[in-house]
């Protein structure tokens, strides 16, 4: 009776051992890892800038072959954009519209000596600064790089041409707003999943305009103006809000 009591504990301690070693032997599951997704620049966008802006324009008194020549020296621009950004895999297509306000910038131009008349100059004053463009970049992660290309135009006041000898001005009745081609480059970096930041160049060749002077004018009278070689650049630092319509990112 002792030797079957004995007989069937080491059997029991034999299974029992047996199961511990194939527990041992299980495979350890691995911790779920979480899922990563990448930050996305899809989305619609609001946001501020601000920077300088730089004119040029060649004033031309056709009827008596004058040449004049006006370049501002920098202005402040600041105002605003929205747009939207589409990605695929790392490029990103998109479009944005902008308009920006402009410190004063009245200023005379190279002056000319015109003898039997004076000391003329031409000048003109640019308000407001507005550009509809497509955005097209390569976007690594946060970064994106992008060009821009598409239209602007610029509200302008009326060419003014003035004999700093007698003090009297002739005022070119074209007011209007001018219009061009733009063309950019920028840089822009997400800080946040919604937080954007950028630095912007654009280039903006402006159409020619004319004038002529009518009866009455102190003189000149019948003479033809043109304003061509007319362009704004601008440098510019932006903030925008997106709308993050991919997903967080990785932070």
């Amino acid at each position: 009776m002792k030797k079957l009591y004995l007989l069937s504990t080491v059997a029991a301690a034999m299974v029992g051992l047996s199961g511990v070693g194939q527990a041992a032997d299980m495979p350890v599951k691995a911790p779920v890892m979480p899922v990563v997704v990448p930050f996305s620049w899809t989305g619609f966008y609001l946001g501020a800038n601000v920077g300088g802006a730089w004119g040029h324009r060649d004033v031309t008194d056709i009827t008596r072959a004058l040449a004049f020549t006006q370049t501002s020296n920098g202005r402040f621009i600041g105002g605003g954009q929205a747009g939207f950004n589409y990605q695929v895999n790392n490029f990103v297509i998109g479009v944005e519209g902008d308009i920006d306000g402009v410190a004063s910038n009245n200023g005379n131009g190279t002056g000319l000596i015109v003898p039997g008349v004076g000391t003329i100059v031409a000048s003109s004053n640019n308000s407001w600064i507005s550009t509809v463009a497509a955005r097209f970049g390569i976007a690594n992660d946060h970064w994106l790089f992008y060009g821009k290309a598409g239209g602007g135009w610029v509200g302008t006041s009326n060419l003014a041409v003035t004999n700093l000898t007698t003090g009297t001005t002739i005022i070119g009745n074209n007011s209007r707003t001018a219009g061009g081609f733009l063309g950019g480059v920028g840089v822009e970096y997400a800080i946040s999943n919604n937080w954007t930041v950028k630095v912007e160049y654009d280039y903006l060749a402006l159409n020619r305009r004319s004038f002529i002077v009518p009866a009455g004018s102190p003189f000149f009278v019948g003479d033809t103006f043109t304003s061509g070689g007319r362009n704004v650049q601008m440098a510019k630092v932006g903030i925008n809000y997106l709308f993050n319509a991919g997903g967080p990112g990785r932070y």
